[in-house]
């Protein structure tokens, strides 16, 4: 696919920091929990989860955003309202930051991830078990960035989504191929990842 985005500060109209969900009900219960019908209303943060925010929110050490964009799953929700309350920022809900839908997958035991991302080693265009592709996620997840820098300049974007999307859109952003998506460092629940913006 094409790039058009380039990581370096160069480049780049706005800063990003790219941020997984804190620890969820899913995560607790060893769930693959993809889709909007479960994930809109329920499985939100864990009592873990919740923590882990209230830690990271006392102890800021990124750069205060000036918005907040996230996946509209419960479990993103509630962690960017964490962020938003503390910095007394607005809430802009995004589909196209969901979870990688995991198709007949959907409900069952996470012991089943490393089953697709073996066959999304071999091509970022599988569906497999009706699952979506790597290249779909890469896609949407990339249109989310390059809209903000068309729509806005200078500013600190928090985008909150999930594991899977977030590892795949940072390796899109490093120009390597989608199938390599699982060499990238795991993303922990919590963790923020800055790109663009100065260094």
């Amino acid at each position: 696919m094409s790039n058009p985005l380039h990581n370096t500060s160069d480049h780049w109209r706005n800063r990003y920091l790219l941020m997984r969900h804190g620890h969820s009900q899913a995560n607790q219960q060893c769930l693959i929990i993809s889709s909007p019908e479960r994930s809109i209303d329920a499985f939100g943060l864990s009592d873990t989860g919740e923590q882990q925010l209230a830690s990271l929110v006392d102890a800021w050490a990124w750069p205060v955003p000036t918005r907040v964009v996230h996946s509209d799953f419960l479990r993103t929700t509630q962690t960017a309202a964490r962020v938003a309350n503390a910095f007394e920022l607005a809430m802009s809900p995004d589909q196209r930051l969901r979870e990688r839908f995991f198709g007949e997958l959907e409900g069952g035991s996470d012991a089943r991830y490393p089953d697709v991302w073996a066959l999304d080693a071999q091509s970022a265009e599988h569906t497999t078990h009706r699952v979506e592709a790597v290249s779909a996620v890469a896609a949407r997840m990339m249109a989310v960035l390059e809209e903000w820098e068309r729509k806005a300049q200078g500013e600190t974007i928090l985008i909150v989504s999930h594991g899977d999307p977030l590892q795949i859109l940072l390796t899109a952003l490093e120009g390597r191929p989608l199938a390599q998506h699982r060499e990238q460092p795991a993303l922990l629940p919590a963790s923020i990842t800055q790109v663009g913006g100065a260094p």
